[in-house]
């Protein structure tokens, strides 16, 4: 049983007493009066046995006092009782110390000077780097071995995602600058070059907060109201040239990065255009822009299809079942005959012999690929694990005949619920 000091700090009617640690507020609780020595009182400082539960701290044996002799506590010097000075000071003997710096030298320089000739300190610079550089390969060579003995440990017994799409780098993210926006700007009247940088950052929605925000400030101080509807007005036409010179800088930035950035941030300039490009340079710009996107997804799409065939040749099926739930081109997918090898290559994979993380792993691949529902396991594991269980119930609806087999009824997955944001004080 843990023990630890309690101090007494007050009584109650009904015999019992509260306590708290020794020395600290916490923890604290009730003990039974029978269990305090007799002539206990507010402010005794106790040795107590506890037990540690859910709801608490309690109490089940209180230590007698440890008798003391009524001497004061002392403690033993011990050495030789000779009063001897705090520091002492040895020096070295005369003579020769055994290094070679202190031999004597043939060209008559005295004992114990460094002889600096570059040979010599080259020699020992050459001799410490080739020592440091040994020392440094062997422990890297260990941290290596370390390494890869955590990562084989860390690793074991889980799905092998490797060659996972979630593993590739990822596509460069559109930056545009703001060239065109501060021309737009810049060009705006003085008096409207405030309310055109609101638009900028936050367009009407924002621009409509910051004035209810800015009225209520004049409220409380007693002052006039800014006329939000006037304002708001004047945001309505200066707005739609900002819009154009924003997607201006789009445009520009997705051109010059037509071949490496995402294809969603490429596409949604190309959405963009129908409003905002209004003029012949914009047109033109986002025309270049519509066929530079068309020949990327061309390009990427049947590097798709040769690495999606590439990986059934090689074997390698839950790489191929990711691939190709992710084509680059909508509307276009595998062919057919590619679609029945990727079929049957999970077909085969899905066996009784295999382990249930390989099973899971395949399941989930086959779930959000287009021959979720074409798939028949081979066979299905006797006993099936919790683990495995969760993944079939978590895509249970796009594998609905394979879920049935594992008793599990095809249901949507459960969303996880946000914390709420705390109240504003």
């Amino acid at each position: 049983m843990p023990r630890i000091e309690i101090e007494l700090t007050s009584t109650l009617n009904d015999g019992s007493w509260t306590w708290r640690a020794a020395g600290a507020r916490q923890p604290k609780g009730k003990i039974d009066g029978g269990l305090l020595p007799s002539g206990a009182t507010v402010g005794d400082v106790l040795r107590a046995e506890t037990e540690q539960f859910v709801d608490g701290i309690e109490i089940t044996g209180v230590l007698p006092p440890k008798g003391g002799g009524g001497q004061p506590d002392l403690l033993e010097i011990l050495g030789s009782g000779r009063n001897e000075p705090d520091v002492i000071t040895t020096l070295a003997k005369k003579g020769r110390s055994g290094r070679k710096d202190d031999r004597p030298r043939r060209d008559g320089e005295g004992r114990g000077r460094r002889r600096d000739d570059k040979k010599g300190a080259g020699r020992r610079r050459d001799r410490s780097e080739g020592d440091d550089a040994k020392g440094s390969s062997q422990r890297k060579g260990k941290g290596s071995l370390k390494e890869g003995a955590r990562r084989r440990s860390s690793s074991a017994g889980k799905p092998d995602n490797r060659h996972s799409p979630a593993a590739a780098p990822k596509a460069k993210r559109l930056r545009p600058r703001r060239r065109h926006r501060k021309a737009a700007l810049a060009a705006l009247p003085e008096e409207q070059q405030l309310i055109g940088h609101h638009l900028a950052r936050a367009g009407v929605p924002g621009l409509r907060d910051a004035i209810s925000a800015q009225n209520k400030a004049a409220r409380d101080a007693g002052e006039p109201e800014i006329p939000m509807e006037l304002l708001v007005q004047l945001a309505e036409r200066i707005h739609p040239p900002l819009r154009v010179a924003d997607w201006h800088d789009r445009a520009d930035a997705a051109l010059a990065g037509i071949s490496d950035i995402d294809l969603r941030d490429i596409r949604s300039v190309v959405v963009a255009a129908d409003s905002a490009a209004r003029t012949d340079e914009t047109r033109e710009l986002a025309e270049k822009i519509r066929e530079g996107l068309a020949a990327r997804v061309d390009h990427e799409h049947s590097e798709w299809m040769g690495e999606v065939r590439s990986t059934l040749d090689d074997g390698r099926i839950v790489r191929a079942l990711r691939l190709s739930s992710r084509p680059p081109k909508a509307g276009a997918p595998l062919p057919a005959t590619e679609l029945d090898r990727l079929a049957e290559a999970a077909n085969s994979s899905l066996t009784s012999q295999i382990s249930q993380d390989r099973w899971a792993t395949i399941i989930d691949a086959v779930a959000l690929s287009p021959v979720h529902q074409r798939v028949v396991p081979a066979g299905l594991p006797s006993e099936p694990g919790e683990e495995l269980l969760e993944v079939i119930r978590r895509v249970s609806m796009n594998v609905p005949a394979i879920a049935a087999q594992f008793g599990v009824e095809p249901a949507p997955p459960r969303r996880k619920r946000r914390p709420r944001r705390p109240a504003a004080s």
